[in-house]
């Protein structure tokens, strides 16, 4: 039993080193596609290139790291017998604006490797995502998340440190290029530190809650999650990001999304406040006033559509414990 425990030990860790390798690959290939190394700006006083300025991952990837056809909707109400899924009461009122578009994924192979208990609660979350995922409360995004939202993020980028602000809910996070003492505590966007690989800036993240989601479809983690980050400039504009998840509780091996993030090119490019926390008050306490403020909803969509009416009812909750 000890020598087919070892020979999987091994084997797993033959599978991390081809990773790894391919993870070295693609950067290699993707810089050698574009311009020499001479036209990636650098850091003044410094070898390393400079990754300051706006960025934006133009991607659907935060509905679902995987690949995905388009959806009616996030969450979906049974349709009729043999026929496809619909909107669920609370998106109904959205129509297309409430769809899931479509994307080939960002995951390398393909499929998150979710150990087979730990798939059956992704499941659980994908069918309950409009009341799990964390960002419906606004509440930070974590890591790897932060960075492919649809809101830009800023780098600002020291010798010692690297800080980067996103947009989505005042998030940032501190890169240590310099020797630090980890904080000891989990929190939202972890502990970061970086280093220097030739022009990739890694970044090991620990220490993250494991309240966060990878996307809106359910995706998710525990405690024991370790982030590795890769940030190579491919041209003085793109940014090839990759991120592998380390995650033994829930995933049966390391896994990897690649996808390229774009420089914000506006006149004077600057990250504007999406400011969620006062925005969903009344969905996390409305439930507590002494009487309810939000109680109906009526929509005319005229003879494409008829009257919709959603009533809604507000009581506190029966779990005990909620994020």
């Amino acid at each position: 039993m000890r020598a087919a425990a070892a020979a999987g030990l091994v084997a797993v860790a033959a599978g991390a080193a081809v990773r790894e390798t391919a993870s070295v690959e693609r950067t290699a290939r993707a810089t050698e596609a574009t311009q020499p190394a001479a036209a990636i700006p650098r850091l003044a006083g410094t070898p390393h290139p400079d990754l300051q300025g706006v960025w934006q991952a133009m991607r659907e990837v935060d509905y679902d790291l995987e690949g995905h056809a388009a959806g009616a909707a996030v969450v979906l109400h049974p349709g009729v017998p043999n026929g496809q899924p619909v909107p669920a009461a609370p998106v109904l009122a959205l129509g297309a604006l409430g769809g899931v578009p479509p994307s080939p994924g960002v995951v390398v192979g393909g499929t998150i490797p979710y150990r087979p208990e730990a798939l059956a609660r992704r499941d659980e979350n994908r069918a309950e995502a409009l009341t799990r995922d964390p960002l419906v409360k606004c509440l930070l995004p974590g890591v790897p998340r932060a960075t492919y939202l649809p809101f830009p993020f800023q780098i600002t980028q020291g010798a010692d440190k690297i800080l980067i602000a996103y947009g989505f809910s005042n998030a940032g996070r501190t890169i240590h290029l310099d020797e630090v003492e980890p904080p000891g505590v989990v929190s939202w966007m972890g502990h970061s530190v970086g280093r220097w690989e030739g022009d990739t800036l890694v970044v090991e993240v620990t220490e993250l809650i494991d309240q966060t989601w990878f996307d809106r479809s359910g995706n998710y983690h525990s405690d024991e999650l370790r982030v590795v980050e890769r940030y190579t400039p491919i041209t003085p504009y793109h940014l090839q990001y990759e991120a592998t998840i380390h995650d033994p509780a829930v995933f049966t091996e390391p896994w990897t999304i690649a996808l390229p993030l774009y420089r914000r090119m506006d006149e004077h490019p600057r990250v504007l406040e999406y400011r969620c926390v006062e925005m969903v008050e009344e969905l996390v306490y409305g439930h507590l006033r002494r009487e309810q403020l939000v109680r109906r909803w009526e929509g005319d969509y005229g003879r494409r559509g008829g009257t919709v009416v959603i009533d809604v009812t507000r009581r506190p909750t029966v779990r005990e414990a909620e994020p």
